[in-house]
């Protein structure tokens, strides 16, 4: 497959999790929920995760508004964790996080990650890497996260 048919399937999945995002929504039933905005362009992420007794993510949802990057990462992002555990879904975030920084990652890493590893093209245009992190930030912080209740943080305020 060429370059720029490549590019184009990406810019398809990337716009179509825009446009029909999975999981957009509240979940009433969340063990953990974290909210994360991104002062520098506005976009904000209410992310919503229940886990079972055994920190297994049983339902995860999100709300919130932002750029197409932001809302299409956290569709992938919350198709990508659904039914993993606790720390599947933190090392998952991490290999994202090392992934578009442009850090490498075994190839078995980076499948794991679904439609989420199309964004590693994020690596070349660096005003949008928050933007595919954000979602994946509050995955992080929902996570490990003690307390229950619901919690507000603004990028690069950790």
């Amino acid at each position: 497959m060429s370059l720029s048919k490549l590019n184009s399937l990406y810019r398809e999945v990337i716009l179509d999790h825009a446009d029909h995002p999975h999981h957009k929504h509240a979940l009433a039933d969340a063990t953990n929920t974290m909210t994360v905005k991104n002062p520098t362009c506005g976009d904000v992420i209410n992310l919503d995760v229940a886990l079972d007794t055994n920190d297994v993510i049983t339902n995860i949802g999100f709300t919130g508004e932002g750029c197409t990057i932001s809302q299409s990462s956290a569709s992938m992002m919350s198709d990508a964790v659904m039914g993993k555990s606790k720390d599947e879904a933190l090392k998952m975030a991490k290999t994202f996080s090392d992934m578009v920084m442009g850090k490498e990652h075994d190839q078995a890493d980076l499948d794991e990650l679904d439609d989420a590893a199309i964004l590693s093209s994020i690596v070349s245009f660096p005003a949008r890497i928050k933007c595919a992190t954000l979602a994946w930030w509050a995955l992080q912080r929902a996570l490990l996260r003690d307390e229950q209740g619901d919690q507000t943080e603004s990028e690069g305020e950790a």
